[in-house]
């Protein structure tokens, strides 16, 4: 009846009078259990197994609560007594199956929730905690079945509609991931994990806004959920707010100290803010909390230089060799060591462990250049109906893009360093609005119409403005938007367009080398793959100069870096700003970089970086050798 007070009362006297009978004991035991008292109830447990050895129940009971206070082998023996006594007790092997699982023997743990299942086909537990079995071993449309069984034996189960989600999600079905999390929600607003992860699954899809408010819902129900924190301040992040972002990992850190995920996102923050020493020594945090954190070591590799017998190196060496690290890290690690190697000019080790790692991103992201051929086909044949749809309605607008577009690695992050060193400029970054709101458009999914066109540039502005630091002119430096020329170009008239180009030879090497976290860009993986999406690049760019005359501002990389002043100059000139000097110290911008050429940026515009993929020249075949400037 939940009058715990006076069960505890009754059962406190039963076994002062009655000392030797089970009840009493099993009772309070119980109780204590229930008001969360574990160390007070672990002695009447013990009590009434002892007094009762042949009862199963007190067995269970027993290890429910070893099971709570993290004597998991104690709690095994008892649930497996509990079983020996009563081979039929469906609860006792999902509650084995829970503590194995916690042990990390998962498929002992999936070998008991089958046999509760077995015995009681209806168990909704035994589906549930099954599910979350699989789901750890990656068998993840198993485990959606498993958690839809639970569903529909018992609809009201929050934390199975929660799983679902997470599932769901894991899968790449991201919509059926938000509707799981909203239907826990609504059976139980006050579930702080169910929250937590419906902004994960809308900071997937995209609405950062609604996923920050998902967070700090979970937050204000859970003040002290380190992992909101972390995955608030990589919203707050993608949201341009570095500074929040940067408190809201403090406070996961401050919460729980030795979370290493935690350190490991702070060193990013830090890395993009240009404090580079506290982003290294983050980075070295991470590592020293979690010795094989894969990414936090790829992270610490690319902020220094490696010397021999470098305490890092060997590391990673052990965990390049260590069989059990899973393919993921090992790709990670490879690119890491291949840093190293190439730090310490032992390049035919370097280039073998690219090569490695580079085979295992390719192989994990399945990338097909069939795709990338179709689509960039389809964006040219479906220009003319966003052409023919005519530029929308023009509103007077205050805020006016700047489009930074090539290759990634060809020098974007630093052309917008340059621009957004302007006074009156905002440097946004790489903005993933045009993709999001506008890919649609350009293949054709939905209708070209001007009132779709209109909608496009008006949401396009909307979250622009919010990116603006109050300046008018707002820099998206989205490298891939280069797809997207005809869209932006038609629906946005008055923005300005520039094109950066650099040596072809070393932007491939450059995205060959760089492990890039966004599982997006899968052609980077394979030097035939990188070469044959140049041509496509080479060639749709082409089609939108034809297209789009006088439109695109090409500007050399290699030319700005030889002649800085003249070529930034006539850069400034062509954005139509009055000049500012400014512009011709780009490392002294303090602005956010949140790109692989952070570091870079940081530094005085030095020449030479498109000279070095020729150290490897003895190792590339000659594949390369046709995109050589030398040789044009």
């Amino acid at each position: 009846a939940g009058r715990l007070e006076e069960a505890e009362a009754l059962a406190a006297l039963l076994t002062q009078q009655f000392p030797k009978h089970p009840f009493g004991w099993k009772a309070l035991g119980l109780v204590f259990n229930q008001t969360g008292r574990l160390n007070k109830s672990l002695l009447p447990m013990q009590e009434a197994a002892d007094l009762s050895p042949q009862d199963s129940e007190a067995h269970n009971n027993l290890g429910n609560t070893l099971k709570k206070l993290g004597r998991l082998d104690d709690a095994e023996a008892s649930f497996r007594k509990a079983i020996a006594l009563k081979p039929d007790y469906a609860e006792a092997h999902v509650n084995l199956g829970n503590t194995l699982q916690e042990l990390g023997r998962l498929d002992d743990a999936e070998a008991s929730f089958r046999k509760a299942i077995a015995l009681r086909p209806n168990l909704a537990e035994a589906h549930y905690n099954l599910g979350n079995t699989l789901q750890q071993l990656v068998r993840l449309h198993d485990a959606e079945a498993s958690f839809r069984k639970a569903i529909a034996l018992r609809p009201s189960l929050a934390e199975a509609h929660v799983n679902l989600g997470i599932t769901l999600q894991e899968l790449g079905r991201l919509d059926g991931a938000e509707a799981s999390c909203r239907k826990a929600i609504a059976l139980k607003p006050g579930y702080a994990e169910a929250h937590y992860n419906l902004g994960n699954t809308l900071k997937g899809l995209g609405s950062l806004d609604d996923a920050e408010a998902s967070y700090r819902r979970a937050i204000g129900l859970k003040p002290d959920f380190a992992e909101a924190y972390v995955n608030l301040g990589i919203t707050l992040r993608r949201l341009g707010r570095l500074n929040d972002a940067e408190a809201s990992y403090r406070r996961a850190i401050a919460l729980k100290p030795d979370y290493a995920e935690a350190h490991n996102n702070l060193g990013n923050m830090l890395k993009k803010l240009g404090r580079l020493d506290d982003a290294e020594a983050s980075f070295r945090k991470a590592v020293a909390l979690k010795p094989d954190f894969a990414e936090a070591h790829s992270n610490l590799a690319n902020m220094k230089k490696f010397s021999s017998q470098d305490e890092q190196c060997l590391q990673m060496q052990a965990l390049y060799r260590d069989p059990s690290t899973s393919e993921k890290n090992r790709c990670q690690i490879c690119f890491a060591l291949a840093k190293a190697y190439e730090d310490l000019r032992e390049l035919a080790r370097a280039f073998q462990l690219y090569s490695e790692g580079n085979a295992l991103r390719k192989k994990e992201l399945g990338y097909n250049k069939a795709q990338d051929e179709q689509l960039f086909e389809i964006l040219k044949a479906n220009y003319q109906q966003i052409s023919d749809a005519g530029a929308p309605e023009i509103v007077a607008t205050e805020h006016a893009p700047i489009f930074i577009v090539g290759m990634p690695r060809s020098g974007t992050t630093l052309v917008e360093q340059i621009i957004s060193s302007h006074p009156l400029v905002a440097g946004a970054g790489e903005l993933p609005f045009v993709a999001q709101l506008g890919a649609s458009l350009a293949v054709g999914q939905s209708p070209a119409d001007s009132k779709a066109l209109a909608t496009f540039r008006e949401e396009y502005l909307s979250a622009l403005k919010q990116r603006s630091e109050g300046n008018a002119i707002i820099t998206d430096k989205m490298p891939q938007n280069f797809r997207f020329l005809g869209l932006i170009a038609t629906a946005l008239p008055e923005a300005k367009i520039i094109h950066v180009k650099r040596d072809p030879a070393a932007v491939c090497w450059a995205n060959y080398t760089q492990y890039f976290v966004n599982d997006s860009l899968g052609y980077c993986y394979s030097l035939d793959d990188i070469l044959h999406y140049h041509e496509l690049y080479q060639d749709l760019m082409k089609y939108w100069r034809l297209m789009l005359p006088n439109r695109i501002y090409d500007l050399d990389y290699d030319g700005l870096t030889e002649n800085q002043e003249e070529e930034t100059r006539k850069l400034i000139d062509h954005l139509g700003l009055e000049w500012d000097d400014a512009c011709l110290s780009p490392q002294d911008n303090t602005r956010g970089v949140a790109t692989a050429s952070a570091m870079q940026v940081r530094q005085k515009v030095y020449q030479g970086s498109s000279e070095k993929w020729k150290r490897y020249l003895p190792f590339l075949n000659g594949a390369l050798d046709h995109l050589r400037v030398d040789n044009q």
